[in-house]
């Protein structure tokens, strides 16, 4: 029988989603060995998608096929009593005939976190990064309204990327402020259907960069067909969290 589980995680202390060498902490080895101990056969995970090193998700989908006499609805605290702290399943869900998480995803939302203080909070530097200066939201908002749309974001990818082709489509990018007693925080939204390897830190480090002070001339270059040079550096991957998938059809009858 195929499951469907909802997770969240801290990405701190995992090298990424994907399963990679021996003696690599990752989502899918840590999720992979518990699913053998619930199903008491090795079992394959599947994820709606890959996040890297350090970054974190409030939201991510997995599928995955075994037997066990548990309701579905109940492998959640299944998983939930071998698997570590820093890694949970919200929710878990008989798979519909067919399903696949990887093609059922059609949209995703990450949140970059930077803030600004008087001086480092250790109690924001796991999910957030501080930056030097306020940055100038007006000047944000206006170049992150460039990058919505269907374009060429070959310049906004990292070396290392397999994907076959730059084109996506972003359907949203915002930008929030909000001011606490001892720091503001700002948050980047960006909603698309898929991203390219860490085009969501370079954007963010691009449109911090803009609000303090970088002429947005070299985005608009950078969507024209520039090269990664035009753009500001990738932000560390501690601020960046996926928030929210899209998959459907959805096991779990929720509302987009």
């Amino acid at each position: 029988m195929r499951y469907v589980l909802c997770i969240t995680y801290d990405g701190t202390h995992f090298s990424g989603f994907q399963r990679q060498g021996k003696g690599e902490r990752t989502v899918q080895s840590v999720l992979e060995g518990a699913a053998e101990k619930v199903f008491g056969v090795p079992t394959r995970v599947v994820g709606c998608g890959r996040t890297d090193a350090g970054v974190h998700a409030r939201e991510h989908f997995v599928h995955l096929d075994g037997e066990t006499s548990a309701p579905a609805e109940k492998l959640r605290e299944c998983f939930n009593r071998i698997l570590p702290p820093d890694l949970r399943v919200k929710r878990s869900a008989a798979a519909p005939e067919g399903f696949d998480v990887t093609r059922a995803s059609v949209q995703k939302t990450y949140c970059y976190r930077a803030y600004t203080a008087e001086a480092e909070l250790p109690l924001l530097m796991r999910y957030a990064v501080r930056l030097e200066r306020m940055p100038d939201l007006s000047r944000m908002r206006a170049a992150a309204e460039l990058l919505t749309g269907r374009h060429d974001f070959a310049a906004f990818s990292s070396t290392g990327s397999s994907a076959k082709t730059t084109v996506r489509t972003v359907s949203a990018v915002t930008i929030e402020e909000k001011t606490e007693k001892d720091h503001t925080m700002y948050e980047i939204s960006v909603t698309g259907e898929g991203f390219l390897y860490n085009m969501v830190r370079i954007i963010a480090g691009e449109l911090f960069a803009i609000g303090l002070g970088k002429d947005p001339a070299f985005l608009v270059r950078a969507l024209a067909g520039g090269g990664r040079s035009l753009l500001a550096r990738t932000m560390p991957a501690a601020g960046l969290t996926l928030e929210r998938v899209i998959i459907t059809p959805d096991p779990f009858g929720e509302e987009p």
